[in-house]
């Protein structure tokens, strides 16, 4: 009876944790699988390939499906609360990893679905240890946030403008010139207005070009916009969390921005550099 769950402690150390060697390996080798398991889907969605292989590929992706079969089990198996773990974020991808494998035996169209296997390849933020790191996206949150407002504002200007853009060409251009309907012409000004421009549809009159060209040069001056709100944001976010510190003295963690003394102590909240 010792015997076994001195097994079971050492298979759950392999397999959940990730700061021991084994552990590590473990993982490793799991996203290999996991990597390998993905390009074999993506080369079966090769009519080639697939008219070629099939039968090859079928075994392997049936291969991959009973590992993480196995691997799903153990999980269960070494895991202190089974269920826990099955109703967890990954275990409910670990689950979908095999799901669509079985369900492709009956329904060839399912195949696709194993690419969500994708998403367990977030387990490689734990074999690097980037988890830390991640605290670094509140500063995004922060500046996405903060620009909001700015950002909806920004974009009901520019659907405002390519309505209009949009109804001005279809009265100019027409049907005849392939603006067929006032969507079709927004879509256009959408395309012209951010520069990407994929000419299936172009203006023919002399008016209707002038009016592109107007339209070029308001979105070359407007594309900046938003990234320059966001930036903005962003420098304030990361200016805020750098006084997100502990007073030395009364242990006060916030203080205002610009602030050189704690407003609870007056103590000073920067060492002079000598």
């Amino acid at each position: 009876m010792r015997h076994a769950q001195t097994w079971r402690e050492q298979l759950y150390v392999i397999i959940f944790q990730t700061d021991t060697v084994a552990g590590r390996r473990f993982d490793s080798a799991l996203l290999l699988i996991i990597l390998a398991s993905l390009v074999t889907v993506i080369l079966d969605s090769i009519d080639t390939v697939h008219r070629d292989y099939a039968g090859l590929l079928a075994g392997i992706e049936w291969g991959f499906t009973g590992i993480f079969l196995i691997e799903y089990l153990l999980r269960l198996y070494c895991s202190p609360k089974p269920l826990r773990y099955a109703f967890s974020f990954y275990g409910l991808v670990d689950l979908l990893a095999i799901v669509p494998g079985v369900i492709a035996l009956y329904y060839a169209d399912a195949q696709y679905l194993l690419i969500i296997r994708i998403i367990r390849m977030l387990r490689i933020f734990r074999v690097l240890k980037l988890s830390p790191y991640l605290k670094q996206a509140n500063y995004l949150m922060s500046a996405l946030r903060g620009s909001k407002q700015k950002i909806i504002v920004f974009l009901l200007t520019v659907s405002t403008l390519v309505t209009v853009f949009g109804t001005m060409m279809y009265v100019v251009e027409g049907p005849e010139h392939g603006f067929t309907s006032i969507p079709k012409g927004i879509y256009w000004a959408i395309v012209t207005l951010t520069t990407v421009g994929f000419g299936d549809i172009v203006p023919k009159t002399p008016l209707g070009q002038v009016l592109s060209s107007l339209v070029m040069i308001t979105g070359y001056s407007i594309i900046a916009v938003p990234t320059g709100i966001f930036t903005a944001e962003l420098a304030n976010a990361m200016r805020g969390e750098q006084l997100q510190h502990d007073c030395p003295v009364c242990r006060k963690n916030t203080h205002d921005h610009g602030a050189a003394f704690c407003s609870r102590c007056g103590n000073a909240l920067f060492k002079k550099l000598e």
